[in-house]
């Protein structure tokens, strides 16, 4: 912050008041000094002038010296306000609707370690651990459909309505044998052997995993064990939060047991198979991070698996790395690009942003725009290396809130304003 020195005039009127305040008091102490000869009523008449002489002007002199020292103050708290007011103007606030035309999207960083060079190419796949095939294990007919493909779903709500021979004779049989354990439980203890009891819990248990199978849930075995007249269909509820996928089931078709009706993907997470070299695969351990890039679009993911084994024909190992895809804007099929950490040894420590994150200030050297106090204002950065439309740079802070598309729109915005960094 800069901070204005003080006027030479009126710092030189207060010392000269603060001299005449000096003379005064001294005057004063010699009024008020003991005298040893009876003063005549003229001469205490004369005291008294002088006595209050001396207190009017010890006023104001005080008066005087305060006010002088009150104004010298003064530019000092003027320029702190007035540095504030130029931060928050040189701020750069756009309305929502503004954001979203001028595409501006902002991201945050944290430091990173990756070597823009040593890259790999990638596929990405469905999450297995979060991926639910739809094939109930007997013959079935579809009766019904409530979803479409690509649709979202919620867990327990309704995908297909199916029934089929198979499927009702499933349902008698537990109805049965459910009835014939819930008799048997209720008998006297010695009724029956132990042998029988065992086998009347089996063989209930048994119908109860068939109707599992063709992927009843709990609710719905227990309902139907209530009320058997709903026997011959059910409703195939989705188990899981996802999107329909790889659908098949079309109103009326017969299907053998196990076949794929559809698949329900959880999207939140991706996985990436990419291939990579022997010598790259040699620097990767399980649980190291990476970077993935799907066009403009950057994640950071973890190494889950790999093969070790070279492919013949490609002379690659494959290696499967975990993403996390909170937004669902990326899809299992899209290619993309695998960036390896960098060298233990080397520690380039800095940030990845797309090269769209990166403009020219007004001196020519790079910046970017960070969000900060609802607006955005320009920081220089320096740019270690440039690869594939990304850019290493240094210069920020760990979790700074940077602008990643629609930079190019502020810079314009900061030129017809006249701002410069320097001045921040």
């Amino acid at each position: 912050m800069k901070i204005k020195s003080v006027p030479a005039l009126p710092l030189l009127a207060a010392l000269n008041a603060n001299a005449m305040l000096s003379h005064l008091v001294s005057r004063a102490q010699l009024n008020v000094a003991p005298c040893t000869q009876p003063l005549s009523p003229s001469s205490i008449r004369q005291y008294d002038r002088t006595n209050s002489s001396v207190l009017r002007a010890l006023l104001f002199s005080a008066a005087l010296l305060l006010s002088l020292f009150a104004l010298s103050s003064s530019p000092v708290q003027a320029s702190s306000e007035s540095t504030e007011a130029a931060h928050q103007e040189s701020l750069l606030t756009l309305s929502a609707e503004q954001r979203q035309l001028a595409g501006v999207e902002v991201a945050q960083l944290s430091a990173t370690a990756f070597n823009l060079q040593a890259v790999a190419t990638a596929q990405l796949v469905v999450d297995k651990d979060k991926t639910i095939t739809i094939a109930p294990q007997l013959d079935m007919q579809v009766l019904k459909r409530h979803v479409v493909p690509g649709q979202q779903v919620q867990k327990g709500q309704p995908l297909l309505t199916i029934g089929g021979a198979d499927i009702a004779a499933a349902q008698a049989d537990y109805v049965n044998a459910a009835t014939e354990w819930d008799r048997i439980k209720r008998m006297s203890q010695g009724t029956i052997s132990a042998s029988q009891l065992m086998q009347t819990e089996v063989n209930a248990e048994l119908k109860r995993a068939i109707l599992q199978s063709v992927m009843m849930s709990t609710k719905q075995i227990a309902e139907l064990a209530a009320s058997p007249s709903s026997i011959g269909q059910f409703q195939l509820l989705a188990p899981i939060n996802g999107r329909v996928q790889q659908d098949i089931a079309t109103l009326g078709q017969v299907l053998t047991a196990g076949t794929p009706l559809m698949q329900l993907t959880d999207e939140s997470y991706l996985w990436v198979e990419a291939e990579l070299t022997p010598l790259q695969a040699d620097q990767v351990n399980m649980g190291t991070d990476v970077l993935v890039r799907v066009g403009s679009r950057t994640r950071e993911g973890v190494i889950i698996g790999r093969s070790h084994e070279i492919n013949s024909q490609t002379r690659t190992e494959q290696v499967l790395v975990r993403m996390a895809n909170p937004g669902h804007d990326l899809h299992a099929g899209e290619f993309a690009e695998l960036y390896l950490a960098a060298n233990q040894g080397a520690e380039p420590l800095g940030f990845i942003v797309p090269d769209a994150a990166l403009t020219r200030g007004g001196d020519g050297d790079w910046q970017v725009f960070i969000e900060q106090d609802g607006g955005f204002s320009a920081v220089e950065v320096s740019v270690v290396e440039r690869q594939r439309g990304l850019s290493f740079i240094r210069g920020l802070v760990p979790q700074t809130r940077v602008v990643v598309s629609g930079a190019f729109f502020l810079a314009s915005e900061q030129a017809k304003s006249g701002f410069d960094i320097h001045n921040h």
